[in-house]
């Protein structure tokens, strides 16, 4: 069976630095890789490399058995990518804010992003400006994309940035059933998981520095 996502002889150069080499990898429906590493390793770059944010140095990345590049729209339709920042708008409420972000490829319904909204605690906080919420509120509208109908592939940096106990466990169940359910789940955090999915495997990328 071919690959969902796959990773050919990759490497990636920073500053005229060469952050890794020779990377390998092969992901395909229920499987969960935690990229790990040093500071300075390569993790996020990583992680925009596989969602066809930057260009590798050398090797490529597959969707489906084809070149990224060759795969644009299908790879914008199939990802959710969710960065170290909450890439929200501070001006925008957070029903606006999610409104806003599914509007290219999955428009949500008002029924949807409140069900969204409630799911991650914030039920009542439907119509508040962003700037006036916490960062860990914060952090939560930015997560409430993967509680509406979301693609299959989710590609999230430090994703447990911001959260309190509650807020990290429910998020790690959520993760682990969206790979139960045939969902691929690719993520770094400093955070150690407690909840995994049977497909979980970890990747250190200090393994792959020259």
């Amino acid at each position: 069976m071919t690959p969902h996502l796959e990773a050919v002889a990759l490497a990636c150069e920073r500053d005229w630095r060469v952050l890794f080499e020779h990377l390998e990898l092969q992901l395909g429906a229920g499987d969960m890789l935690q990229i790990s590493g040093p500071n300075g390793s390569g993790k996020t770059s990583l992680l925009r490399l596989l969602a066809g944010l930057m260009q590798p140095s050398a090797g490529q990345v597959l969707l489906d058995g084809v070149a990224l590049m060759e795969r644009r729209q299908a790879l914008a339709a199939q990802l959710l990518w969710i960065g170290h920042a909450a890439g929200i708008k501070d001006l925008l409420t957070a029903e606006e804010n999610l409104a806003w972000l599914c509007a290219l490829h999955r428009p949500a319904s008002r029924e949807a992003i409140w069900t969204a909204l409630e799911a991650v605690g914030l039920r009542g906080f439907e119509d508040v400006p962003c700037h006036s919420l916490s960062a860990g509120q914060q952090r939560r509208v930015a997560l409430a994309r993967l509680y509406l109908d979301s693609p299959t592939l989710w590609i999230l940096d430090e994703p447990f940035t911001a959260l309190d106990k509650q807020g990290v466990a429910q998020l790690e169940q959520h993760l682990a059933q969206h790979c139960e359910q045939g969902g691929l789940v690719v993520l770094t955090t400093h955070h150690s998981l407690s909840v995994t999915p049977g497909g979980y495997r970890e990747l250190d990328l200090g393994q792959f520095a020259p």
